[in-house]
């Protein structure tokens, strides 16, 4: 069995990660468990969600690295490309790139470079986790029964771009923006869940084609893990 230590962005990703991604990939041999990004401590408190500062997420992955060292264990993160922190490690060499999906593989690159860690996956969502929902936008209607014009709208948006992943991270023009656009009444962290779990982890792959690399690699590490060993040995 593979461990997966998952640092997300916020309250959203952890239960997405907890109740949709994991149960998944654990058929798969592949044991995920989440954890939001600490952003301070005050006395005995923490404080989780939110990713302000790379620091923050640097510190997070590290110390995971640090006190799980074992061949089975393999880290990744699940934050946004949408309001990404300006230190981020590529951040200034990736304004440049206009191709979203060709900047996110910059970054991941990057992050990669600067942890240096053999098992680390580095994932970045295209350009936010809304944009998962827009692979399903008909499972709006989930969480919004009687919102018909908001929901069909929703749908229009969805195939006014190549694919969920490609739609802009403009201000009021992102994924989350656009819904609550239409349903100001829309939370990330109730809603959200809901509609993902209507939606469901295949379609969502189906749809977003760099969400579905990251989840191919996670599935694969069982047998890279197994690679490892032998190759160790």
């Amino acid at each position: 069995m593979v461990r997966l230590h998952v640092v997300v962005e916020g309250q959203t990703e952890e239960t997405f990660v907890r109740d949709i991604l994991a149960p998944v990939v654990g058929e798969a041999s592949v044991f995920a468990d989440v954890h939001r990004v600490t952003t301070g401590r005050r006395r005995s408190k923490s404080y989780r969600g939110g990713f302000l500062r790379y620091a923050h997420l640097r510190r997070d992955l590290e110390l995971w690295m640090s006190e799980d060292r074992g061949v089975d264990s393999w880290f990744t993160t699940m934050v946004d490309l949408y309001r990404l922190p300006q230190d981020v490690p590529g951040y200034s060499g990736s304004r440049s790139i206009a191709d979203p999906v060709k900047r996110v593989r910059f970054l991941e690159d990057a992050l990669k470079a600067d942890l240096g860690h053999r098992q680390f996956i580095p994932y970045i969502q295209l350009h936010e986790f809304e944009a998962l929902l827009f692979s399903g936008p008909a499972s709006f209607a989930a969480a919004f029964p009687d919102e018909y014009g908001a929901v069909a709208e929703l749908g229009r948006i969805r195939r006014s771009a190549a694919s969920p992943e490609h739609i802009d991270d403009g201000i009021g023009t992102s994924p989350a923006e656009r819904i609550r656009g239409l349903l100001p009444q829309y939370t990330k962290a109730v809603h959200g869940p809901i509609i993902a779990g209507r939606i469901g982890l295949a379609r969502m792959r189906k749809e977003c084609a760099h969400f579905n690399e990251w989840i191919d690699l996670i599935l694969g590490l069982d047998e890279a893990t197994k690679q490892s060993k032998r190759d160790h040995f």
